[in-house]
């Protein structure tokens, strides 16, 4: 049964507006419950400053915060993440699994500089074989370019039978795809002359300071094959036909000239040059214009 005491302090609080149940809750101001939470935000909010702000006390730092010392966001000042280190060049990756086929040509590319330099005994005057070098220029005219072509020139103007003619018109025709063809490989693969050469070769032109392949060994090989197939010779001169063109190559590789494998390059492609001139053959049937204008000069 309630006292009278009680029944006044209900009276008074039905006075005020606020309900019996409210009041006597765990949570009222009277019983010193969590209720008190509300009235110290009220009043917090009753204390801010004119500016809106609130006051010193009641600001929360961020470098406080349970969240911000996590990282669990990132804050919206914060600087930005570092940018991963940019990759490698090329060149400058170590290459930790090469292929087969690098491997071999690496190898043959060593071992080609090897022997090059090992063979170019006439490289110089004071070189070990410097007093052969006179011979080996000489011989180096001998595959030159330019007195094939005069003398084809001369000897076809001189000719005065169709057969004669034919076989002349062709070897200059030779010639000629031969100069074409190995200035084109040289200005494409712009391989430079051995660095124990010395540049002092017979007319050069503006791609003779490309190495690959040799314009000698090129030229050796297509007239040799030409002359063994188109002139009736004694096994002798066939044979002294074949070591010019053996010698001729071996003389570029000692002159220092060339590397090995400039001048088997070129023995090779002038053996393929003599197969597209066969193919290819000029004759009065096939190409009457030619030798009926050569015919009228």
């Amino acid at each position: 049964m309630p006292s009278p005491r009680r029944n006044a302090e209900v009276r008074a609080l039905g006075a005020l507006g606020v309900s019996a149940s409210s009041s006597s809750s765990p949570s009222s101001p009277a019983h010193g419950g969590g209720g008190g939470g509300r009235f110290e935000f009220q009043s917090l909010l009753s204390s801010r400053a004119p500016g809106g702000e609130p006051p010193a006390g009641a600001r929360l730092r961020v470098s406080d915060s349970p969240v911000h010392r996590r990282g669990s966001f990132p804050l919206a000042g914060a600087a930005p993440a570092q940018a991963p280190p940019p990759p490698l060049p090329e060149e400058g990756r170590l290459d930790l699994n090469p292929s087969f086929l690098a491997i071999a040509l690496r190898s043959l590319l060593a071992i080609d500089l090897w022997l090059s330099k090992k063979l170019g005994v006439c490289a110089g005057e004071s070189s070990s074989w410097g007093s052969v070098r006179p011979l080996m220029k000489l011989l180096e005219i001998s595959g030159h370019g330019i007195p094939w072509l005069l003398g084809t020139l001369y000897c076809l103007s001189r000719s005065d039978s169709w057969a004669g003619r034919e076989v002349l018109m062709n070897l200059l025709f030779a010639l000629l795809l031969d100069l074409l063809l190995v200035s084109l490989l040289k200005g494409l693969v712009r391989r430079r002359r051995p660095a124990h050469n010395q540049m002092d070769m017979f007319v050069t032109l503006s791609v003779d300071k490309y190495s690959f392949p040799s314009g000698h060994a090129t030229r050796a090989a297509l007239v040799s094959r030409f002359i063994l197939n188109h002139l009736v010779l004694a096994i002798p001169l066939r044979v002294l036909v074949v070591l010019w063109a053996f010698i001729l190559g071996l003389s570029r590789v000692m002159l220092g000239r060339h590397n090995v494998t400039d001048v088997a390059c070129g023995f090779f492609l002038g053996y393929l040059q003599y197969s597209v001139v066969d193919y290819c053959w000029l004759s009065p049937h096939n190409a009457p214009v030619l030798f009926v204008l050569w015919s009228q000069q």
